[in-house]
């Protein structure tokens, strides 16, 4: 699946004593990563155009902007691993020319000394004339590799020089990246304003719900406790959801007592439980630190850790109800959210949150950024309540 080779994106900026090898390596999962952006938020947009519903229309239209922005993360990631390579290639070419320039240089000054010996001296010495014709007839000898040598030189100064172009170019791309990065972060702050003052406008529950998951998350020892209290409250919201609401009396079909007799008729059919979660994606770009079950701690991770470039941005993994959003001890701030099927998503570690408890969120909603620094994400997800790896929903 196109997610793997998210989870392979690196901030090759932050390894000076990375390989070539590796960074060439960043680069194509960078450049792969701009790619799956692209086309996520291309489809998000005609999605969103094609949108009759506003509250849908407007999720999809700020998921397409979240999705602009990783695109022009990991389009970073592939400027900075590009430039790193040049500069590689330019540092080696260096090298080289140093080691060709030397033997060339000594063969060019004796040469030179030997043809400007002036005319006016073979006149004056015995057997100088001679040792003129001789000069001449050596320097004519070993005029075809000077010419060899120099024209290797020559091509190889030659592309000294594109790779010089080369690197202008890619800066320029770098520096544009990052300009229409601050752009969209802009746009994307702007229009989570505007949503956020549209929902306390309209729905006045949302908050007494923030309360009551705050007030959990203060009350729960640890993140396991945190989130089996708010997977037991999901579960139970589901119940209540999937009640059998009013039904019609049929117009014929009822027994003398008064009883339905095509009750089991009018039952709602189950539906089926989901195996996976559609659209599955990592919520944000980075570097696999660790992975699910590596031992941490004495202990075998729950989730994956991502190393991640400062302020990056953080998406929903997949479609969902945000059943907690605010800071715990420890983590940082930290989203949970509710899937179909009984899949609960935990994202820890986010300066800064965007979502709220309540909202409905698609496949790369915006949630909120990373910090400042080196910062680290962490994903975890349960299924009824049991850890499983997110990975896999990867390679689905």
């Amino acid at each position: 699946m196109a997610g793997a080779a998210a989870a392979q994106v690196v901030n090759v900026l932050d390894d000076p004593a990375q390989s070539p090898a590796q960074t060439r390596r960043d680069l194509a999962a960078a450049q792969a990563q701009a790619s799956q952006a692209r086309a996520r938020a291309e489809n998000l947009e005609r999605g969103a155009q094609q949108a009759s519903a506003a509250a849908d229309k407007a999720a999809r239209e700020a998921a397409a902007l979240a999705a602009r922005i990783q695109e022009a993360e990991a389009q970073i990631v592939a400027d900075e691993a590009r430039i790193r390579i040049i500069e590689q290639q330019r540092k080696d070419l260096r090298a080289e020319l140093a080691q060709r320039q030397k033997p060339l240089v000594e063969l060019t000054g004796a040469l030179q000394r030997l043809s400007r010996r002036p005319p006016l001296v073979a006149l004056l010495r015995p057997g100088s004339l001679a040792d003129s014709v001789h000069t001449r007839a050596l320097l004519e000898s070993m005029l075809p590799q000077v010419q060899r040598r120099t024209a290797a030189l020559r091509s190889e100064l030659a592309r000294a020089r594109a790779l010089q172009e080369q690197a202008k170019v890619a800066e320029a791309a770098l520096h544009g990246e990052i300009a229409a990065l601050g752009t969209r972060r802009r746009d994307l702050g702007a229009m989570e304003s505007r949503q956020r003052q549209a929902a306390r406008e309209a729905n006045g529950g949302a908050s007494r719900e923030a309360e009551r998951a705050l007030a959990l998350g203060e009350k729960a020892r640890d993140l396991g406790g945190l989130l089996d209290g708010l997977e037991q409250a999901a579960a139970l919201r589901d119940r209540l959801a999937a009640l059998p609401g009013p039904v019609l009396r049929p117009a014929s079909g009822w027994t003398a007592g008064g009883q339905m007799a095509q009750e089991a008729a009018y039952a709602p059919s189950p539906s089926p439980t989901p195996t996976a979660l559609p659209d599955f994606l990592l919520p944000v770009t980075g570097r696999l630190i660790s992975g699910f079950g590596d031992a941490s701690r004495g202990t075998a991770a729950r989730g994956i850790t991502l190393s991640v470039r400062p302020q990056a941005q953080a998406v929903a993994p997949s479609a969902g109800r945000i059943a907690f959003a605010g800071p715990f001890a420890g983590y940082g701030q930290i989203i949970i959210i509710d899937h179909p099927g009984g899949f609960t998503s935990l994202i820890t570690g986010l300066d800064r949150i965007s979502a709220q408890v309540g909202d409905n969120v698609v496949a790369g909603s915006p949630l909120g950024a990373a910090g400042g620094g080196q910062p680290q994400i962490t994903l975890e997800l349960r299924r009824d309540g049991k850890p499983v790896n997110p990975l896999d929903q990867l390679r689905r």
